[in-house]
């Protein structure tokens, strides 16, 4: 049986700066365990491959929840990476911090040292920002935050008619303040993705003292007692075990760190019996307190030709604008897709953003699955509610590791959520009525214009709504009967084991969670080097 130091589980955007931080020194044998395969796919560096990867099942988990209560019994798609960078390898690579009182609400609960002013080092020493540092911005760091190098035309179309519904420019959603309409700034470095795997996995493989395994399945922790001692892993066929001299650090996500917690027999008394699974902890807030952006399209025909599209002209623009990659590392095979967009209030007297628009340049549905939407030319606006009140939670399907987590996400179960999402779909309908969106558009294909009542929104949305991506909660940081971790994020009641990732968030972070995901890393790697070398 070999040892490690640290073991961590998931190579995702936590994974990846933990491995980084924790051997560094060189004093500590770290070994890291991946699910998936290495991150060589050009897919994952080329920005616009972004749009394969959501079918790519081999760089993809390709969740789905349970038939949904509250969304008409439908199954909602939930993709993960699954390869080095986990989903940082597959997302749209934009690079949001999140608001102030996020963070503050955190430290509130009970959470010392999480507080904006607190967490907001470690985003400055992380990033390279090319626009160069200031109060909010660091310089120097391994993750490269830089501008857009396609911006398409119509983000401009639709950044002024956003304007002209009233809702104010702002070039930086991670300056002074969120609020505003802009372009999104995004990881990337050259034109080519900026991965969590990139930026502080890659350059470090060849440390002696790191060890990164990918394509294993962990089965389950080992314990002893209430220490933590090391796990078992399948790799080609073979089972083996190895040993943590330290820590074992989970880093698998919001829907899979608490399922291995669970599949190991930390968890839920009634939900581990149910599945045969011996009760090592009880604990009974692992996989509950799921929380997501719950979102929704709005989507019209557009007569641009400059979109992305399977119509003849878009085609041989799309091969025109190619060229501009070639030469300049620029134009459309850099576009994150969703480029421009925004955060905004559902109601003047509220007293910051609690909507976020993603605006697309193309006709998109079922998260671009549905190819024959793009054979219109159109426009797609993204609207999602930022810090919704419904709850879901993460089980088990059985006691097998090779089995999906049971995802019950419960969206807009909350009728305050349905209502906020019932504004904002007609908020999204008044900035794409607006100038000069509106010179170009043609019909509304989603939802139609037969969906007009409120009533007729609420079963727009039942049928609609869905994921933006951003799951969190499930292993949750506090001091309540729910909590799995303590501020420090060890696990209640154990030793030798931490989780590590989006799980922890008590509350959804107001904006896209890939940002904060890293900073959750890098400010428990300080916690736990300073516990082992003091």
């Amino acid at each position: 049986m070999k040892t490690y130091d640290f073991i961590i589980v998931g190579a995702g955007s936590a994974g990846c700066v933990l491995a980084e931080r924790l051997s560094a020194c060189g004093k500590y044998k770290v070994c890291l365990l991946e699910g998936g395969p290495k991150d060589n796919h050009w897919s994952i560096q080329l920005p616009l491959g972004v749009i394969g990867l959501m079918t790519n099942r081999a760089l993809n988990w390709q969740y789905q929840s349970v038939q949904e209560a509250s969304l008409n019994r439908r199954r909602v798609f939930n993709p993960r990476g699954k390869t080095l960078g986990g989903s940082s390898s597959i997302n749209a690579m934009l690079y949001i911090r999140g608001q102030k009182e996020d963070y503050d609400h955190w430290a509130e609960l009970g959470n010392p040292g999480w507080s904006f002013d607190e967490v907001l080092p470690y985003f400055k020493a992380m990033q390279h920002q090319e626009r160069g540092p200031d109060d909010y911005h660091g310089t120097g760091g391994p993750l490269n935050v830089a501008d857009s190098r396609s911006k398409l035309p119509v983000n401009e179309d639709f950044i002024q008619a956003a304007q002209q519904a009233g809702f104010p420019l702002n070039p930086d959603f991670n300056g002074p303040g969120q609020e505003g309409i802009g372009y999104y700034q995004v990881t990337q470095k050259d034109g080519y993705r900026c991965s969590a795997a990139k930026a502080f996995l890659t350059p470090h493989l060849g440390r002696k003292n790191l060890r990164v395994l990918t394509g294993v399945r962990v089965e389950k922790l080992q314990l002893s007692g209430k220490q933590v001692t090391g796990l078992s892993y399948l790799s080609k066929g073979k089972r083996y075990h190895i040993k943590a001299a330290n820590e074992v650090l989970l880093s698998a996500g919001a829907f899979n760190s608490p399922q291995l917690l669970m599949l190991s027999g930390i968890g839920p008394e009634n939900e581990l019996k149910q599945h045969n699974i011996e009760v090592k902890h009880a604990l009974e807030g692992v996989g509950q307190n799921l929380q997501d952006h719950v979102d929704v399209l709005v989507v019209n025909r557009h007569k641009r030709y400059d979109l992305l599209s399977f119509r003849p002209r878009a085609i041989l623009w799309a091969i025109r604008e190619s060229w501009k990659f070639i030469r300049e590392r620029r134009g459309l095979l850099t576009s994150s897709v969703c480029e421009s967009g925004g955060f905004i209030k559902s109601h003047p007297n509220i007293s910051r953003p609690d909507l976020q628009f993603h605006f697309i340049p193309g006709a998109m549905d079922d998260h671009g699955r549905n190819r024959k939407m793009l054979l219109n030319y159109g426009i797609a606006l993204h609207v999602c509610l930022l810090r919704p009140k419904s709850r879901g939670k993460v089980g088990l399907y059985g006691n097998k590791a090779c089995l999906h987590p049971k995802i019950e996400l419960n969206m807009l179960d909350d009728k305050e959520d349905m209502e906020k999402m019932t504004t904002a779909v007609k908020i999204a309908r008044e900035v794409l009525a607006q100038s000069p969106l509106s010179d170009n558009n043609g019909q509304e294909l989603i939802p139609g214009s037969q969906c007009q009542s409120d009533d007729d929104i609420r079963a727009f949305l039942q049928q609609k709504a869905n994921t933006i991506y951003h799951p969190v909660g499930t292993c949750k940081m506090g001091q309540d009967k729910l909590a799995v971790v303590d501020a420090s994020l060890k696990v209640h009641g154990l030793q030798g084991l931490r989780v590590v990732d989006a799980s922890i968030m008590p509350t959804i972070i107001s904006g896209n969670t890939n940002a904060p995901t890293m900073m959750i890393a890098a400010k428990a790697a300080d916690m736990i080097l300073q516990s082992h070398n003091s």
